[in-house]
């Protein structure tokens, strides 16, 4: 299956739109089958240092940050949510929060440590490149979950209705697997191999394409 990206219902509605709430909801139900938070959660939980400036893009609601932070408890690292959104109200006073857009984000080289859970596969190659160049000025370790792009997982997307999925995430979820990665793909789109990374790359039968990117000697 060629990898196609292509616009989600949800970029064309406003965050209290009845739809847009509701999709909300069913991305928790998402993140739940897959294991994202779970996964990045123990991914961060184990290679997170004292001192590491952490970048969350498209961090949403703050879902996944409010997890790490409760796993981390006081480490002492620096966390900033980066998402269109604005900052959401639990959002911890000693977070640092960015509304503006991935793509225009100005401040990347102030960062070592890029996390991202479903965000990446809505970009094309050339941004990804372009991304993945400015993430590696200063970058020590990437970690994304990603739909991995397989006609199995759009074979078991009518289960969703089971879950009371509505349209809009049923549309999306389709555009999001046919936008996502398979393989090493999507570190080579980023620049970040061997030998200069040691690189994982992991795919589950529930759809998640799971990256760790770490530089060698970082």
């Amino acid at each position: 299956m060629e990898r196609r990206v292509q616009p989600e219902l949800l970029d064309g509605l406003p965050p209290e739109h009845p739809d847009a709430q509701h999709n909300r909801r069913d991305l928790r139900f998402f993140n739940a089958v897959m294991g994202n938070y779970r996964w990045l959660e123990g991914t961060l939980a184990r290679r997170a240092r004292a001192g590491d400036r952490v970048l969350e893009l498209g961090a949403g609601e703050g879902d996944l940050g409010l997890r790490l932070r409760r796993r981390w408890g006081g480490r002492a690292v620096h966390y900033t949510g980066l998402d269109l959104w604005p900052r959401p109200q639990a959002w911890p006073a000693e977070w640092d929060w960015r509304q503006e857009d991935i793509t225009g984000f100005a401040d990347y080289a102030n960062y070592n440590v890029f996390i991202g859970n479903l965000i990446l596969h809505q970009f094309e190659d050339a941004v990804l490149a372009e991304l993945g160049r400015k993430w590696r000025v200063r970058a020590r370790l990437l970690g994304f979950c990603e739909p991995a792009r397989r006609a199995l997982h759009l074979a078991q997307l009518p289960l969703a209705r089971l879950a009371g999925i509505n349209h809009v995430s049923r549309h999306d979820a389709r555009v999001s697997i046919e936008g996502g990665f398979r393989d090493g793909e999507l570190a080579r789109r980023l620049g970040v191999e061997a030998p200069t990374w040691r690189v994982e790359v992991a795919e589950t039968f529930m759809g998640a394409y799971r990256l760790v990117a770490e530089r060698d000697g970082g």
